[in-house]
């Protein structure tokens, strides 16, 4: 009974190991090589004409390169943009930031709203709500602080909005490493672990996303959600926003535009609280999509086939161990190969690829600790706030929704 538990055993770790090749082969064939990522649904052109956008970004805080970041949001091509930062201090010292783009960019509409007010427990949207009774246009484009754009950006992201059914839009985001060593890791989440299930999910036919990269909305379709105080207890405010645009039956686009972002986690610790909020954040919005994560973790994988290949092939009393010793290795050598594959693909240089190969399995390694820790716990750390993991949004109801539409 004990050898034929232990054979189920083994094969059972050969089908998870099987299933962990394929994904990362899909991972791999999914995402684009470093500069060319524009690419998501279908392409749309930005030569007709584009309706004017409010620019909402939230912050807190001067954290590394903010002016470099915001600055590219000053240097759009779009017509017509109003640039509204919302600080909940008067002492934030974001707001020097702030003074000085509309000192270099005097031409650009920039406002800032300095309110202490406070609606739910996430700040970040409390701060959004602060500020949206001073948006002007009827196109709202909402993008987290650190994010990085090129000058076509406005128009691209809000031209997918021409169409009716389209609801929301977001964006995929890749990250650069700003800091040193742990930076270069936590990039390495983002690029090679993060972006890649998405793309991965997209091309099976998955729209149930909301970046805090890009979230672009009309006003009136906001204003049929309840505006943001309907996500203001939410802890994945960005994924809600665009749940309760799909409950009214509107269209999710993931936007060609792939923008940056930087990480700047200096130590371990920092690095570790960051992408277990992350990981908790995705528990509490889909807890089978958590539960399934642990086939996208490919090197402890790779490793358990390399394993099972000797394994096999050491022990060659039955028959079936050579088939299964062969399975096992070639299932592992495409494994491998599909792993350095994603990995060249996203690296931004060869220089990059061969600095950061010996951090793949450290980065595989980790997250599938920190997927596990982020099974238990039930608060996240977000900008020295601790914040409860227990959704508490109201979940969208479509019936209410429709009802409401000409109020």
């Amino acid at each position: 009974m004990t050898a034929h538990l232990l054979w189920a055993c083994q094969w059972v770790l050969m089908t998870v190991c099987c299933f962990a090749v394929i994904y990362g082969v899909f991972a791999a064939l999914a995402t684009p090589v470093f500069g060319s990522e524009r690419s998501g649904d279908a392409p749309i052109g930005v030569s007709r004409p584009v309706p004017a956008v409010s620019v909402l970004k939230p912050l807190r805080g001067a954290e590394p390169r903010l002016y470099e970041n915001l600055a590219t949001f000053c240097e759009q091509t779009h017509p017509c943009f109003q640039l509204l930062f919302g600080v909940s201090s008067p002492r934030d010292p974001a707001i020097a930031i702030v003074r000085r783009l509309q000192a270099a960019y005097p031409h650009v509409d920039i406002a800032l709203a300095v309110n202490a007010s406070v609606h739910g427990s996430n700040l970040k949207v409390s701060n959004l709500i602060n500020m949206a009774g001073l948006a002007r246009h009827d196109i709202i484009v909402i993008a987290d602080s650190d994010i990085a754009v090129e000058p076509d950006y406005l128009k691209t992201v809000s031209a997918p909005l021409a169409d009716p059914s389209v609801g929301v839009v977001t964006c995929l985001y890749r990250a650069q490493g700003v800091g040193g060593f742990w930076p270069r890791v936590g990039a390495l989440f983002i690029n090679e672990w993060f972006a890649p299930s998405v793309r991965v999910a997209h091309a099976g036919g998955s729209r149930r996303f909301g970046f805090g990269a890009t979230l672009v909305l009309s006003c009136a379709t906001l204003a049929r959600i309840g505006g943001f105080a309907a996500i203001k207890d939410s802890l994945a405010d960005d994924y809600w926003l665009a749940e309760h645009v799909r409950a009214l039956g509107l269209r999710t686009v993931l936007s060609e535009v792939t923008v940056a972002t930087d990480v700047i986690e200096p130590t371990f610790a920092t690095l570790w609280q960051r992408e277990t909020r992350w990981l908790r954040t995705i528990r509490s919005v889909n807890r089978p999509g958590f539960a399934s994560l642990f086939i996208t973790f490919t090197t402890p994988w790779l490793l358990a086939g390399a394993l099972l290949a000797l394994h096999f092939q050491a022990d060659s009393g039955a028959i079936v161990h050579p088939f299964a010793a062969t399975t096992m290795a070639l299932t592992t050598i495409v494994g491998l190969i599909a792993r350095v594959t994603l990995h060249a693909r996203s690296a931004r240089h060869s220089r990059s690829f061969w600095r950061d190969l010996p951090l793949v399995p450290l980065r595989d390694i980790l997250l599938a600790v920190q997927w596990f820790a982020a099974a238990f716990g039930s608060n996240v750390v977000w900008r020295g706030e601790r914040v409860p993991v227990d959704n508490r949004v109201a979940q969208p109801r479509p019936g209410i929704m429709k009802a409401s539409d000409g109020k």
